[in-house]
């Protein structure tokens, strides 16, 4: 232990923090300091114990929590190093709880607003780099050089992530890079449906791809959803293209049984159909790995998978992709070819720098960790003071979740009542179509700290103990 850091720690026994996790503060705040500089190699777990007189897998846990975070990088055979400080930044103070200030920043989503990132979060030092890194080395690509498809460079990244994460199969070719999942599913729906045609829709469901489909002279059916997932076509419906979500339905949660997803591959292979597959948060799994991708288990045969950066990176960059099927690859050229990308090219370079360095997959785990302490404070206080008020099912995944009311309450009013006091509730039978009964509060908690969502919490208490006394 060269570095005298390590020597000014010293575990506080009479503290309620957990052991591991106060050796977690003193090495976050150390390297942010500067005290520990990039590169440093954190003591061996063992020798460390000893010197905090614990033990050794309490040590090893906390490396653990460490790299999982991102802080810290392993080598086999070697140990822990601390990674770049422009990699990782820490959480802002905790605030005292206030109630929702509307007016805190322009376009700052309320909460409970659903599917919002916390750009609070965003790193902006390495992002930096990575812009920094490609106007030094290659400027050009920053407004040139990408075909319709987009940038080669982010489109192999791009194959590497799917094929890691959600088990996908794909060569760069097969990518196209969108401004996001929305103009992805709209250029499905151009590409593979015509003025007329059937087009199934998941109800409850998006209501932008509803409202696509719409504007594209499309006749929707809809298709319950169950639990097992959507369902499929009923007889005599004939669409002859379907967007799903089958990782975590939207909104209800959950995802679709095995035999539902064998049911979907079937009607396709038997129709000749197409399916969108709308992966739009499946990063944000709470508990084991994420579920695997239907464009996997169909291996891209008749599967087109939607993925985008503005869930789990960020929503301004409007960046997100189109994997097609090998036959499909040609139709979509001539789509982008008629209505031209809506991506932007600039911000695509330094995507993919950013994303081969490891630091994407950092924020990624760091993400998913707050998160998932949001999510773990809605849960329990919805448990302890919302329980006469409704129920939630627990998916264990998601940036949102659905709060399923009891009678007598209607989330139209509930929704109501808590948006005079600038809380965002959207009530879940706003997103259904044909779906009967559906009466409940989409939450959403990743793009709120605690403070935030308990504040909120407490003044949506306030709008169903007004309802009951009213």
């Amino acid at each position: 232990m060269k570095n005298t850091a390590w020597l000014a720690f010293e575990i506080d026994r009479s503290a309620k923090t957990p052991v591991f996790e106060q050796i977690c503060a003193f090495i976050r705040t150390r390297a942010v300091s500067g005290d520990l500089p990039e590169g440093s190699k954190l003591p061996a777990s063992r020798e460390f114990a000893a010197q905090l007189g614990v033990s050794r897998p309490t040590v090893v846990t906390a490396y653990e929590q460490l790299l999982a975070e991102g802080y810290v990088r392993s080598r086999v055979g070697s140990g822990y190093f601390l990674c770049d400080l422009g990699e990782v930044e820490l959480p802002a103070a905790p605030k005292a709880a206030s109630k929702p200030d509307p007016a805190r920043a322009p376009n700052t989503p309320k909460p409970f607003e659903y599917g919002q990132p916390d750009m609070r979060l965003f790193p902006h030092r390495q992002w930096a780099k990575s812009v920094a890194k490609v106007c030094r080395s290659q400027p050009e690509s920053m407004l040139t050089g990408g075909t319709d498809f987009g940038n080669l460079a982010l489109r192999r990244a791009i194959a590497d992530y799917v094929s890691e994460w959600r088990g996908i199969s794909a060569v760069p070719d097969q990518i196209a890079i969108t401004a996001g999942s929305s103009d992805a599913l709209e250029l499905c729906m151009r590409t593979l449906s015509q003025r007329g045609d059937a087009i199934g829709l998941e109800d409850p469901g998006y209501l932008p791809a509803s409202a696509f489909a719409q504007a594209q002279g499309l006749s929707k059916v809809h298709l319950p959803v169950d639990d097992q997932g959507a369902c499929l076509p009923a007889r005599g419906e004939t669409p002859s293209l379907v967007v799903l979500t089958p990782s975590h339905q939207y909104p209800l949660g959950g995802s679709m049984s095995p035999n539902r997803r064998l049911d979907f591959i079937r009607w396709a292979n038997d129709r000749g159909g197409w399916i969108v597959e709308d992966d739009y948060d499946s990063e944000f799994r709470y508990a084991g790995r994420p579920i695997p991708a239907l464009a996997g288990f169909d291996h891209l045969r008749r599967t087109i998978y939607v993925g985008s950066f503005s869930k789990i990176f960020s929503n301004t960059l409007r960046l997100g992709y189109v994997i097609l099927p090998e036959p499909l690859v040609p139709q979509f050229h001539d789509t982008f070819d008629r209505f031209r990308p809506k991506a932007s090219l600039m911000p695509q370079a330094a995507l993919a720098d950013y994303i081969s360095s490891g630091a994407f997959y950092r924020h990624l785990r760091r993400v998913r960790r707050i998160y998932g302490q949001r999510r773990k404070l809605l849960l329990d206080r919805l448990r302890q003071d919302f329980a006469d008020f409704g129920h939630f099912q627990d998916h264990q995944a998601g940036m949102q979740l659905v709060f399923h009311l009891n009678p007598p309450f209607h989330d139209i009013d509930i929704a109501a009542k808590a948006a005079r006091l600038g809380v965002r509730t959207p009530p879940l039978s706003a997103v259904c179509a044909k779906a009967q009964g559906r009466n409940g509060l989409m939450l959403g908690f990743s793009g709120f700290d605690e403070d935030e969502i308990t504040a909120a919490l407490d003044l949506l208490h306030s709008c169903f103990v007004a309802e009951t006394q009213g």
